[in-house]
C-alpha cells in the first residue's frame, strides 16, 4: 500500500510517495525548479498565489508520477503539510479572493497588540496560550479593515493545506491544531474562542468544519483523480501545519521530546503535556497533531524567521550562482568564530522570539583587508545558530529544556559548520534522520487511514543516520558579541 505527502513549502512543493510496509520513499519530486515567488508590495509584506500552489503541485505530482517508480493507483491516501499561520480566503464558490497573506508577512503585528491589550492577560495567558500576534485571526482582520468589499464576500477562511485539501477533495475542513495556530482555540474551553471572534467581529460561519488531524479531509474528485493519474475516491486523511508535521516526521509526539528544522526558517518545537504560555509571547504553543481533550499534547514552538532566507540570500548575492553544498564546503575553511564577523540574520519580517520587532540583517565588524566571501559565508551559519541559541533560552524559561534534538537531514542541516555550531552553542547533541516535510505528511495520511495503528508502528523502520555531539570548541564568547550586537538593535 502505498502513501501520497504533499508538504507545501514557501520555497517549493514537495511530494513522496512511501511504502506503508517498508517506510521506504519511493518517489519524491519537487516543484518549481527555481523558488517560489513571494510577493511584497509593501516593506515586511509577504503574499503567495494560492492558485500557484495548486498548479505546483499538479506538476510536482505529475513529474513524479513520470518517473514510473510506482503504480499511482496503488496509492490509498494522501498527506498535507503546509507552511503556517497564512490567510486564505475563498468565496461561496471555492474561489480565492485574493492572494494569501504567509507566515512571515507582518503587517497585522499592530491589529494583533491591539487584541492582546484588550483580551487581556488571563485570556492569553489561560485560553488563547499566545497573544494574537501577527497570526491568521490578525491577518483576516487586516483584511477586514483595510480590504472590507473584499472581506464582505468571504465564505470561508482556511490556512494553506485547507485550500489544497479544498481543491483535492471539494471539502472544507479544518482542526483543533489548525485553529490553534491561527490563535482561533480556546483551550479551556476545548473549542473555538469566543473571545477572538466576538473581538474581531468574525462570522462563525466562516470556520470550516472541524475535524481531528488524523481524520478523512474529503475524498479525492473523480476529475482531479483523472488530471492526477490517481485513483479517485481516496482520503485526504491528514492535514497539519509543517512544524507539527515535522516533529511527526521525526517521531516526536510525547513530552520532553524536541525536533528541530532549518528551513527558510529557523525552528525548534518541544512537546508537552503542560498549557504553557511565554508571557511575552516571544514563542508559541500550539495544539499538536496527536493533541485532544483526554491527553494534551501540546507543542511550544520557537520560530526565526530568518534562518535559511539569510543563507538563500548570501547565495543569491555573494555565491556567484555556486551551490549551497560549494558554500558549506567553503564556509569549512574559516575558522570558529569568522575572524571576529558578526551577522544578525533577521531581514525576513517581525520576529516574535524579538517582541515582534523589525530589527533586520545586519552586519558587523566588516574588515575589506580581511574578510572574504567564505568569511561570509560562515558568519551567515554561525549567526543563525546564535539566534538558535537565543531562541533556546527563552524555550528553557519556559520549563522546554531537551536533552536531544531531532532534526531531518536537509537544508542548514546538511553543513558541517552550521550542524556543529548549533550543537557547540547550544549544548545540546542532535539526531539526524534521512526524511522531511514530505515523509511525515505520508506518515500522517498513513495514520488517519488507519493503515497504521499507532505513531510507533510507522516508525518501526527509522533509524538515525548521524549523532553529533559537543567537540569542545568553544562559541560562547562568540556567541556573547553578537548577543550585545543584537540588543543594542532594541
Amino acid at each position: 500500500m502505498l502513501l501520497l505527502g504533499i508538504d507545501l513549502g514557501t520555497s517549493s512543493i514537495k511530494i513522496s510517495v512511501v511504502d506503508a510496509s517498508s517506510g521506504a520513499i519511493i518517489g519524491t519530486s519537487s516543484y518549481p525548479p527555481v523558488e517560489s515567488e513571494i510577493i511584497s508590495l509593501q516593506s515586511g509584506w509577504a503574499e503567495q498565489s494560492p492558485e500557484m500552489w495548486w498548479s505546483h503541485l499538479q506538476q510536482a505530482i505529475l513529474i513524479c508520477n513520470q518517473q514510473h517508480a510506482y503504480n499511482p493507483a496503488d496509492i490509498a491516501a494522501i498527506g498535507i503539510a503546509y507552511q503556517m499561520h497564512g490567510l486564505v480566503v475563498v468565496d461561496k464558490d471555492q474561489n480565492s479572493l485574493r492572494n494569501s497573506i504567509i507566515w512571515c508577512d507582518s503587517r497585522a503585528v499592530g491589529i494583533g497588540a491591539e487584541a492582546g491589550a484588550i483580551l487581556g492577560e488571563a485570556c492569553l495567558q489561560e485560553r488563547l496560550l499566545n497573544s494574537p500576534g501577527n497570526f491568521t485571526a490578525a491577518k483576516l482582520a487586516w483584511v477586514k479593515r483595510n480590504e472590507p468589499e473584499l472581506y464582505a464576500k468571504i465564505d470561508k477562511l482556511m490556512l494553506p493545506g485547507d485550500f489544497i485539501a479544498m481543491k483535492l477533495t471539494g471539502e472544507i475542513t479544518t482542526s483543533s491544531s489548525a485553529l490553534s495556530e491561527g490563535i482561533f482555540w480556546d483551550f479551556k474551553k476545548n473549542g473555538l474562542s469566543d473571545d477572538v471572534m466576538t473581538y474581531f467581529g468574525f462570522d462563525y460561519s466562516m470556520i470550516p468544519q472541524i475535524r481531528p488531524v488524523f481524520s478523512s479531509h474529503g475524498t479525492l474528485l473523480k476529475s482531479i483523480a483523472e488530471l492526477l493519474g490517481l485513483k479517485s475516491g481516496i482520503p485526504v486523511a491528514y492535514k497539519s501545519g509543517d512544524q507539527p508535521n515535522n516533529a511527526l516526521s521525526l517521531n516526536v509526539t510525547r513530552p520532553g521530546e524536541v525536533a528541530a528544522t532549518a528551513g527558510t526558517s529557523g525552528v525548534i518545537y518541544g512537546v508537552t503535556d503542560r498549557l504553557v504560555c511565554d508571557k511575552g509571547s516571544r514563542v508559541n504553543t500550539f495544539a499538536h497533531v496527536n493533541h485532544s481533550a483526554e491527553e494534551q499534547r501540546l507543542g511550544v514552538l520557537l520560530c526565526i524567521n530568518g534562518a535559511g532566507s539569510m543563507n538563500r540570500w548570501t547565495k543569491a548575492n555573494f555565491g556567484d550562482v555556486i551551490s549551497y553544498d560549494q558554500i558549506n564546503k567553503a564556509a569549512e575553511g574559516i575558522a570558529a568564530g569568522s575572524n571576529g564577523l558578526r551577522i544578525l540574520p533577521f531581514g525576513n519580517g517581525a520576529e516574535r522570539m524579538l517582541n515582534n520587532r523589525l530589527v533586520g540583517a545586519h552586519f558587523h565588524h566588516l574588515d575589506l583587508n580581511q574578510h572574504t566571501k567564505s568569511h561570509i559565508y560562515r558568519a551567515v551559519q554561525e549567526g543563525i545558530a546564535f539566534a538558535f541559541r537565543y531562541g533556546l533560552d527563552i524555550l528553557k524559561e519556559n520549563d522546554m529544556k531537551p536533552e536531544i534534538i531531532r532534526a531531518g537531514r536537509a537544508n542548514l542541516f546538511l553543513s558541517e559548520v552550521f550542524t556543529q555550531s548549533f550543537v557547540n552553542i547550544t549544548g545540546v547533541p542532535v539526531e539526524l534522520y534521512e526524511n522531511d516535510g514530505s515523509y511525515g505528511a505520508a506518515i500522517g495520511a498513513g495514520l488517519g487511514a488507519d493503515v497504521f495503528h499507532a505513531v510507533d508502528e510507522a516508525f518501526v523502520n527509522k533509524k538515525p543516520v548521524k549523532l553529533i555531539e559537543p567537540d569542545g570548541i568553544d562559541l560562547e564568547e562568540y556567541y556573547l558579541d553578537w548577543k550585545d550586537l543584537l540588543e543594542k538593535q532594541f
